[in-house]
């Protein structure tokens, strides 16, 4: 058995070649999106990533940083430089539910669908219903 083979991870050598790094099976996200170049390298990616997948990037970046699960995503729109959405958080929930205390967050993501930026834009109540004049 090869050095490394015991624990389910293989060894790979290192860009210097000084020493073997561990190489283990959990894949990077420019593995995930299947940018490759022909010797099996990774490049970043060059387009930006698809507006469904940066939509779960947003909640799942903002519910890292938050402690709380996103609702919905209320609005997402393209950018210059990636992504822009509207995430709806519950941030204190009452009883009766329509007195919850609801917020939206405006969360900035990159081209690659890395959270760059976030902040909460409004605070309502949960039966609030929005006024259009």
């Amino acid at each position: 058995m090869a050095a490394g083979d015991d624990d389910g991870t293989a060894r790979v050598r290192s860009p210097s070649g000084k020493k073997p790094a561990e190489k283990t099976g959990g894949k990077t996200r420019t593995e995930r999106d299947g940018s490759r170049t022909s010797k099996g390298e990774t490049k970043r990616a060059a387009r930006r990533v698809s507006a469904p997948r940066a939509m779960r990037y947003a909640v799942e970046q903002l519910q890292e940083l938050l402690g709380r699960a996103p609702e919905s995503v209320s609005a997402m729109n393209p950018t210059e430089d990636g992504w822009q959405a509207d995430v709806e958080v519950l941030e204190l929930e009452r009883v009766p539910g329509t007195t919850s205390v609801m917020a939206s967050y405006r969360v900035t993501l990159d081209e690659e669908g890395e959270l760059v930026a976030y902040q909460r834009i409004r605070r309502y109540t949960r039966g609030q219903v929005d006024s259009h004049t």
